[in-house]
This record gives C-alpha cells, structure tokens and sequence, in this order.
C-alpha cells in the first residue's frame, strides 16, 4: 500500500481499464483523416489562376472583378471620417489646458523609463544621475516629445502636446 492509501500506480483509487471503450483500440484514430487537407486546398487554390473549385468567389468582398483594360474604380471616402471610420481629433478644443496631476504622473514615469533605457536627454545635465529628476526637468522647460490624447464622452478625442498643456 502506497502513502496515500491507495493501492496500484494509478493513484487516486481509479479502476478505469485502459484498453476498453475506444481507448487504445483501432477505431479511435482514422489513418485516412488529414489534418492538413484543407489547408493544402486553399493553399493550391490561392496559388493556381483563381478560379475554379470550392465555389469560391474572387475579388472584393465576395464579388467578382474583371481585370481588363477598364477603367478602374475607385472608393470614395466617406466625408466625416478618415482611413476605414477611424476617429479624427476636435477641431475646437473643449478640455482644460492644464496638465493634470493624472497625466503629469504618466508623462513624467513615461519618460524617466525612456531615459533609464538610454533616450536621448533633451536638456543640459547639471550633475543629474536620476531618470525621473531628469524628466521633471524636462518637463519645467517644456521639452518632453509626447502628446496627450484626452478622450471625450462621445468618443471623440483632443491631442495636447505636453509643451502646450500649462503645468504649475
């Protein structure tokens, strides 16, 4: 008998046989089945011309295009947004121009990592060894190269660059 009071190597007391109920036996794995069958088909299907099997279509979306001399066609971008709906920045800012304890505490951690891992310092060392006491003087003479995106309550957004945000 074992330490934990079971007898046999299974452990745990179980008296499952092994060689019963498809575990082992020939039906369980089917040597005519490829996993890689399908991925071989697309792959034959993307090298050939295009057509033909798996009643695929070409093209754009589901359609088919001619390839021909014809003129081509081309997407007029929607007229409020940018590249595929993405968000543009207000125009008017709405948010104060103060940096907020928030954003002065990541700006400042944001850049000390940058100096610790060797970023160009942008202002004249007196002596100073410490990334953060570097980043606080960086950002006293306004020379930290990041811009704030503030998020607003319609999903819009305003980019600030640290340089333009009062800080006291």
């Amino acid at each position: 008998m074992s330490d934990d009071g079971y007898d046999g190597g299974g452990g745990g007391g179980d008296d499952f046989d092994f060689d019963d109920h498809g575990f082992g036996g020939d039906e369980t794995f089917d040597d005519n089945y490829d996993l890689l069958a399908g991925e071989q088909q697309d792959q034959q299907n993307l090298e050939g011309d295009g057509e033909g099997e798996g009643g695929q279509a070409n093209g754009i979306n589901g359609e088919d295009h001619e390839m021909g001399n014809a003129e081509p066609q081309q997407q007029q971008p929607s007229a409020g947004n940018g590249l595929a709906g993405e968000r543009q920045p207000n125009k008017v800012r709405v948010t104060t121009p103060y940096l907020t304890k928030y954003e002065r505490a990541r700006i400042l951690g944001t850049r000390a990592l940058q100096i610790s891992m060797n970023a160009p310092v942008l202002v004249p060392l007196d002596g100073e060894t410490d990334a953060l006491q570097i980043a606080i003087k960086e950002l006293s003479q306004r020379k930290i190269p990041l811009i704030i995106r503030r998020y607003l309550p319609d999903g819009s957004f305003e980019d600030w660059s640290v340089s333009e945000l009062i800080t006291d």
